[in-house]
């Protein structure tokens, strides 16, 4: 495995390094926030991964299911020799139907924030692949980044539900960074989780054993650990709902009590009730996630969806 080198060459920076900034950032705005990238350290993809195997979380397994049909399909259309860039790549288990089913992928680069979840992820695949030239690099796959020469097509892999993480000017950024990684003229494949009943939501980011709230709770862990912080664990709850007006889930940290909390020695002011917002979910129409891809410079070229229309996955070109 390899590294890639950032857009100027210079090696790629650790986004912990700016890990204080924008909590400090974050937490002095009027309606107090946190990246939801800063979920991922080890604990958090770990937390993620069981996340995905809990029975209300439908994307993980709807996705799952759909994936060995969709390689089929793109088996038929790449007979040439392609790469396949994979953006947040963290457990790297959504890639392995691709690599089963479509023989002329050439390489696999893995983009992810949490850099040792990565390193440990491509390695069980190097394993399982011996022949396949794998690339890891550990950095924020928002930004583009320059790739190797080649010759081959590309295929950027975004699965999951986590474009709809971004808001979607944030999404029409991404979305515009990944063609100038990829390059014109390449492909994108993307999960796309669609609008649906409120209750099923609920479900999802509410699940009954606490992971997900574990999952949101663990980016307080992770301030403390590494900002010199003291959150009191106790004092935050994890709330998530969607909010219909704008399309989307919202995840919290609700403070239960008015409170004062110290990171890298700066005083944050809690009021008793007051909400961190952690991520946003976004819900998406076919259509509307059309023209997001149409602002950010893609077309849709093919769709398929899991029966209900429980989840979408569609390939891009631009």
């Amino acid at each position: 495995m390899s590294s890639l080198p950032t857009q100027n060459n210079d090696p790629v920076v650790s986004p912990s390094d700016t890990f204080l900034a924008d909590v400090l950032a974050g937490l002095s705005q009027p309606q107090k926030q946190l990246s939801p990238k800063y979920f991922y350290d080890a604990r958090g993809s770990h937390l993620f991964d069981q996340i995905c195997q809990l029975d209300e979380y439908y994307p993980y397994a709807c996705e799952m299911t759909m994936l060995p049909t969709v390689a089929e399909s793109l088996a038929d259309r790449f007979r040439q020799p392609v790469e396949v860039i994979e953006f947040g790549a963290g457990s790297l288990h959504k890639v392995k139907p691709l690599l089963d089913k479509i023989s002329a992928i050439s390489r696999f680069i893995a983009i992810d924030i949490s850099g040792d979840h990565l390193a440990l992820a491509s390695t069980n695949l190097k394993a399982r692949y011996p022949h396949l030239e794998v690339t890891a690099v550990e950095g924020d796959f928002t930004e583009a980044l320059r790739l190797p020469a080649s010759d081959d097509k590309r295929m950027g892999f975004f699965p999951g539900s986590t474009i709809g993480n971004f808001s979607p000017a944030d999404a029409t950024h991404f979305l515009q960074n990944a063609g100038q990684t990829l390059g014109q003229g390449q492909y994108m494949l993307l999960g796309v989780d669609t609008k649906k009943p409120n209750d099923v939501l609920q479900m999802a980011y509410n699940d009954s054993k606490g992971v997900t709230a574990a999952f949101n709770k663990n980016l307080l862990v992770r301030i403390n650990r590494e900002l010199d912080a003291n959150f009191q664990l106790d004092q935050f709850e994890h709330r998530a709902f969607y909010n219909s007006d704008l399309g989307r889930v919202e995840m919290h940290l609700v403070a239960t009590r008015e409170q004062r909390v110290d990171v890298a020695g700066r005083e944050i002011n809690f009021a008793d009730g007051e909400t961190i917002h952690t991520e946003n979910s976004y819900k998406y129409h076919q259509n509307e996630f059309e023209s997001l891809l149409e602002k950010a410079g893609w077309q849709a070229v093919e769709w398929w969806h899991a029966p209900d229309k429980m989840f979408s996955v569609v390939l891009a070109q631009n």
